[in-house]
């Protein structure tokens, strides 16, 4: 297999994104290179001082060739409006020749690929990016029937989480709600879900996604790869492995 160098500029506080890209990917030719921009509160000022930082982490991975760059945060890619994926997307890609993708927008073509119109989601945010997130999808032509969010600040308390409080968080969610959506996602990059995802999906017996499914499966669809993986990520992988 040809050698594929995945580069992602995340967070500084993230310890999600490398963990669990790293291990869901079985072959050892495709490799995870990542750029760090500075976040210690996931507010809209915290989000609004971290991309300050884009253009320096996207030229370090530059260093390496990558074959890709991916933006890797939710709402870091969606607090300016319906196009804010794209234009961080087009600031990567013109500085360094690189295609990119950003979750946000990794996120809407998941969702449309999926067939999704109504969407629950669950988040670990505050009230202030949940109605970010909240108008981003909405102006994408989703009907957000409900978003809801634990309530955290402090990014580190975030990647901490175990991927239960994930399970947990959309368990409760799909009860209240049952089958009046059609796709479940769980927002924010740093949040573990990979162990759960599958899961889920089997029990709700409806597609589920997370930021991290999302921004991997945009690099596979992008780089035009397929490959083996450690983890169940449900139906969006159904053309990828």
């Amino acid at each position: 297999m040809t050698w594929f160098k995945i580069g992602v500029i995340i967070p500084s506080s993230n310890t999600t994104v490398e963990r669990e890209l790293n291990r869901a990917i079985r072959e050892p030719e495709v490799t995870i290179h990542s750029s760090r921009i500075m976040l210690r509160e996931v507010t809209l000022k915290g989000l609004e001082e971290m991309e300050r930082e884009t253009e320096r982490a996207a030229m370090e991975l530059s260093t390496i060739n990558p074959d890709i760059i991916a933006y890797a945060c939710t709402t870091g890619s969606l607090f300016k409006g319906p196009n804010h994926h794209i234009e961080i997307k087009g600031r990567i890609e013109r500085l360094t020749r690189v295609r990119a993708v950003a979750t946000a927008g990794a996120v809407v073509d998941a969702l449309k690929r999926l067939g999704a119109n109504r969407v629950l989601v669950v988040t670990p945010y505050i009230d202030e990016l949940n109605v970010k997130e909240r108008e981003f999808l909405e102006a994408h032509g989703f009907k957000v029937v409900d978003i809801r969010g634990l309530g955290i600040v402090d990014n580190t308390v975030i990647g901490s989480l175990d991927p239960r409080t994930a399970y947990e968080a959309a368990i409760k969610a799909y009860n209240q709600f049952s089958s009046d959506f059609d796709a479940l996602f769980i927002s924010c990059t740093n949040w573990r879900t990979f162990e759960v995802i599958g899961v889920i999906e089997r029990q709700i017996n409806k597609p589920v996604i997370s930021s991290n499914s999302a921004t991997l499966w945009s690099i596979l669809k992008e780089l035009g790869i397929r490959v083996k993986l450690n983890y169940d990520l449900g139906t969006l992988f159904s053309d990828i492995q």
